[in-house]
């Protein structure tokens, strides 16, 4: 029991990672500190997906959920309802093409950067003449 709480605290652990990644950056429009922490993260997302790694949250949510298989526990509502959207090859046995994993990784790193793009210049602006 104690395995699957785990796993499923890893799960949605992953699951703020992954919001983060995306919607980090509008956090860094507001709060432009923020971005010595979104930086890294959205660049380490969108590598993982173009690379074809796995994240190593991944691997520790499948060791805690086969130490708790052995328990024999039906699955939870996280299991039930947040590996589908963090893990969409599950819902498509045949797999997923590797084509969608380069253009999600690809997205990632376009929408930040665009978002990044915004930050800067902003930053950057002239300010306006007061004549």
């Amino acid at each position: 029991m104690l395995h699957r709480i785990l796993a499923d605290g890893v799960l949605a652990l992953h699951l703020m990672f992954i919001l983060y990644v995306l919607l980090g950056g509008f956090m860094a429009l507001r709060w432009p500190r923020t971005a010595w922490v979104h930086v890294p993260v959205f660049i380490w997302g969108g590598m993982i997906e173009i690379g074809g790694w796995a994240c190593p949250l991944t691997y520790l949510e499948v060791a805690l959920r086969s130490e708790s298989a052995a328990a024999g526990y039906r699955t939870s509502f996280v299991e039930h309802y947040l590996l589908p959207v963090i893990y969409p090859g599950l819902l498509f046995p045949e797999g997923i093409p590797r084509g969608f994993y380069i253009a999600l990784g690809v997205c990632v790193l376009a929408l930040n950067g665009i978002v990044y793009w915004r930050l800067w210049r902003r930053r950057h602006q002239p300010l306006a003449s007061t004549e």
